[in-house]
């Protein structure tokens, strides 16, 4: 999924192959061979040829799919200088039905942070459609920095939980929140740097996509199959920005739109939240005979969010029942924002607006489990599952970031303020967000139009809160030299898989038999 920038301490801050034919397949599956323990040595200066010549061992993942294969493939530390030495992408693969005489899907689930080989090795089945999986052997990867690849360490568990959980207790926007905040990022900064060392410079997207072509290599494709999900988006742009000549089959679902800035980047972005909230609302308002904002009209309804449940937390955390942690304006806007990604979470908010809401009992302890959902994050342990949200924000500000510019962000705080009455609020100060990074924006590539790539398909939701559909139509019809948009009518965070069986059958045809709809296409 596309997160929303909310690893920021201030309150007023949250804000391919063509199918069917195989080259070179390697013996990944063939029974007789014997599974290997190690990755092969580390390749501590190497020249590019040598990182697209490597042959990696793989053995049996470990994991709930126990047919699913996993090696490590080795890739540049820095593009420009291959010579500095490797990092490792850690991939798994899940097998085709045939899976010596079928093609490969490379995937990538979103973020930035996500694991696709975590994906491949406990959740294949949520992947896709039977069918897609049965035809392609699909290959998840953790990106450079993400997972069990070469990893961002940043802050302990207990550093980290203070990061997302904790709020300035100073009034939003203050001199004094701005100063806290601005502490914050630049001591988590620091650490990153401290804890990650050179790679931290090397996170970006650009070098991510380029990895994704010596995985290409190594699995002996000539052209590249790609199915991205939100951000997943942006690499797989990326790429057919360098690649061109090696895109297959693509398809790109929930658009990052390469082109927006990052002002405008967030402004969508707020706007897509806001969109989903409404109709969050009215949903509720109409259909649910507990719904806590019952009689109230949808633009009422809203008020009563921003007055009795953010205005709240501004003032000061609030009591949960889940071993006495408090509820803060952090936690709370996150674990609300969380279940608007998709429609069958506005039942755990609902739940959640509830308890908040009960006079003689109010409970802040749904919105903290969304929250500790939406940030790995296993309260009975004190833990986080990985590193997901250290490697948002690393790649985060690495791609890009709002102007820093007194001036600049006032003008941008204006226009979130305008544009979401009851969010804009805490939508302020994205200009702050990268206080102090240690690295520069690494530039991506100057024409994301991937001319002599074949066709791609968009795919777009028209309510969806993190990647609004206006990204995907934009994308298609104007970024891309060649793109076809298809078009889900509905609610949540991207739609493959997820949907119906119109867009299922839709992106099958086109991934497994290289068919497109004659025109454009809602379903």
């Amino acid at each position: 999924m596309k997160r929303f920038n909310n690893l920021v301490l201030s309150v007023s801050i949250i804000a391919g192959l063509v199918a069917g034919a195989v080259i070179a397949y390697p013996v990944i599956f063939q029974e007789q061979q014997t599974p290997q323990a190690t990755p092969q040595p580390t390749l501590s200066s190497a020249s590019l040829e040598e990182f697209y010549a490597q042959t990696p061992l793989w053995s049996d993942c470990e994991g709930e799919n126990s047919e699913a294969r996993c090696g490590f493939i080795q890739v540049p530390l820095n593009w420009s200088k291959p010579e500095q030495g490797a990092i490792k992408i850690a991939v798994a693969i899940n097998p085709a039905n045939y899976p010596e005489n079928a093609p490969y899907l490379l995937m990538n689930p979103g973020g930035p942070g996500s694991s696709g080989r975590e994906w491949v090795t406990e959740y294949i089945s949520s992947l896709g459609t039977e069918e897609l999986r049965s035809e392609y052997n699909i290959v998840g990867f953790d990106p450079r920095g993400v997972g069990a690849s070469t990893a961002i360490k940043c802050f302990d568990d207990e550093g980290m939980s203070k990061l997302l959980y904790d709020s300035s207790n100073y009034e939003s926007g203050s001199d004094e929140d701005l100063k806290y905040s601005k502490a914050t990022i630049k001591s988590f900064g620091a650490a990153c740097l401290k804890n990650t060392g050179a790679l931290l410079g090397h996170v970006d997207t650009s070098s991510a996509a380029k990895d994704m072509d010596i995985i290409r290599a190594v699995l002996g494709s000539e052209k590249l199959n790609y199915l991205g999900y939100s951000y997943g988006t942006l690499l797989g742009a990326t790429y057919a920005s360098f690649f061109p000549d090696k895109v297959g089959r693509f398809v790109l679902d929930g658009v990052v739109d390469p082109t927006s800035p990052p002002e405008q980047d967030s402004i969508n972005q707020l706007q897509g939240f806001e969109s989903a909230m409404r109709a969050y609302l009215k949903d509720c308002i109409q259909n649910i005979a507990d719904c806590p904002f019952k009689g109230l009209t949808v633009d009422k309804a809203m008020e009563k969010v921003g007055t009795d449940f953010l205005a709240v937390l501004e003032k000061k955390p609030t009591y949960t029942s889940d071993k006495n942690r408090k509820l803060t304006l952090s936690s709370g806007f996150t674990g609300m924002i969380s279940a608007l990604y998709s429609e069958n979470s506005w039942q755990y908010l609902t739940q959640a607006f509830n308890e908040f809401f009960d006079k003689k009992n109010s409970d802040g302890r749904v919105f903290l489990v969304l929250a500790d959902s939406y940030f790995s994050y296993d309260a009975s342990l004190g833990k986080f599952e990985n590193n997901n949200n250290e490697a948002f924000k690393a790649i985060s500000c690495l791609d890009g970031r709002e102007s820093n510019k007194e001036e600049d962000m006032l003008a941008q705080n204006e226009l979130v303020k305008k544009t979401s009455k009851v969010f804009g609020k805490y939508w302020q100060y994205g200009g702050l967000a990268c206080h102090e990074w240690p690295f520069d924006v690494v530039k991506g590539p100057k024409d994301y139009s991937a001319k002599g790539s074949p066709t791609m398909l968009v795919v777009g939701t028209t309510n969806d809160p993190a990647t609004p559909y206006s990204q995907a139509k934009e994308f298609a019809n104007n970024v891309l030299a060649k793109g076809h948009l298809l078009t889900y009518d509905g609610e949540g965070h991207t739609a493959y898989g997820s949907s119906n069986a119109c867009v299922a059958n839709t992106v099958d045809d086109f991934l497994i038999n290289g068919k497109l709809p004659k025109k454009e296409k809602t379903c």
